[in-house]
């Protein structure tokens, strides 16, 4: 079963920090690590110690207090980054250091004013300093999505062999369709001799609104790792979304697993939103506000005969408040008896018909009817019951 693990590689505190407004302190940073790994992440990148005195501070003393997760800490492919890392990750039980190099043509070009084979010497050589550090080292081939697979494959096999555990393919612009990141991930697990000695990781940016798909099509072409933020916070459009992938890998029979407890997946979302300063999009797969709500008629009265008819996941999987039925213009007769029920009234259908109509002039009056405006319109009807 070892080989059907799909790691879970948590970038909340550092590449979902990076998004505006969402700055963390040390103190904010220690809470959040220790519910990662309570959640059962495997990995929890929890800075760039570089960046900052406070950067390298935040990291160190997760480092100290984190025992069950592997902590890590990014640098650049710089001999100075890579040694400030190895000093932050000292204290860890578990410590990894995250180091890479831009490898498109692209990057190759324009930010390095380089040509390929230097960059080539320089991955080998910033996975042989960070060796020194540590046994655990990754490495990131940023804007993997763009580069050539031929080139790509080169650099996997020789990062590898200079002691790389796992390689980072990332899709660093949100840029590759599903099929496209998938055969790339395929490409390199038929194509560089020496991938069974380390784990290929997916990390995929949301550009296109193609980061969870992309990361599933990585897995399922042979990556076991994938670098995921909750909430998908992350830089522009943020990242892979941690409980979107869990849920699709524990929803869909892939023969793949991860170790995370879906049932605080919802409570860590909040604890996340709050901490971070980041509101969830109501909309939001698995932990938005309206994941589990259901106000269009048709879909309330099917989903009251049968919940699985309209919900594939139950919200108590992901640690959700129940399912709602939420009173529109578009509600039905159904949802309506529903709501009145659990208010404690007791009606026949011919009540509801008649209820109905009043009901739907709230309703054409309002976004939403609420319990007040039940409790209303069933006190008005009984009482001209009784004068009748």
């Amino acid at each position: 079963m070892a080989d059907n693990k799909v790691y879970i590689f948590d970038t909340t505190l550092r590449d979902g920090e990076q998004v505006p407004g969402c700055k963390l302190n040390t103190s904010e940073k220690i809470e959040l690590a220790l519910q990662l790994e309570a959640l059962g992440v495997d990995i929890i990148e929890a800075g760039f110690p570089i960046s900052s005195p406070g950067d390298f501070e935040s990291v160190n003393a997760i480092a100290k207090i984190v025992k069950n997760a592997t902590v890590c800490g990014l640098s650049r492919a710089v001999q100075k980054d890579i040694e400030v890392a190895g000093e932050a990750l000292k204290p860890a039980a578990r410590k990894r250091i995250h180091t890479g190099i831009g490898t498109s043509d692209l990057h190759i070009k324009a930010k390095f004013n380089a040509t390929r084979e230097e960059i080539l010497q320089r991955a080998i050589q910033a996975v042989k300093w960070a060796r020194n550090f540590t046994d655990d080292v990754e490495f990131y081939a940023e804007d993997a999505g763009r580069t050539d697979n031929e080139f790509l494959a080169r650099v996997v096999e020789a990062v590898i062999a200079a002691g790389a555990t796992t390689v980072n393919i990332p899709d660093t612009t949100g840029y590759c369709l599903p099929h496209q990141y998938g055969e790339k991930i395929a490409y390199l697990v038929n194509n560089v001799p020496n991938v069974d000695k380390a784990v290929l990781s997916c990390h995929c940016h949301n550009d296109l609104g193609l980061a969870t798909a992309n990361s599933i099509a990585g897995v399922i072409a042979g990556a076991r790792q994938i670098e995921c933020t909750i909430n998908g916070l992350g830089e522009r459009a943020g990242n892979t979304a941690l409980e979107e992938v869990v849920m699709i890998l524990q929803q869909h029979k892939l023969g793949l697993y991860t170790n995370v407890n879906a049932k605080m997946l919802n409570p860590l979302s909040r604890m996340v939103s709050d901490v971070m300063r980041m509101p969830v999009q109501p909309n939001k797969a698995i932990v938005g506000g309206n994941a589990f709500s259901h106000s269009s008629g048709i879909h309330q009265d099917g989903f009251l005969k049968d919940a699985q008819t309209y919900e594939i996941i139950n919200p108590v999987e992901v640690g959700a408040e129940e399912s709602k039925i939420v009173l529109t213009a578009r509600s039905g007769r159904s949802a309506l008896a529903h709501r009145l029920q659990k208010l404690g009234f007791q009606y026949t259908r011919n009540d509801i018909d008649v209820l109905y109509q009043e009901f739907l002039k709230v309703a054409d009056a309002k976004k939403e009817v609420l319990e007040d405006d039940l409790v209303a319109i069933s006190k008005a009807y009984q009482k001209e019951a009784v004068v009748a």
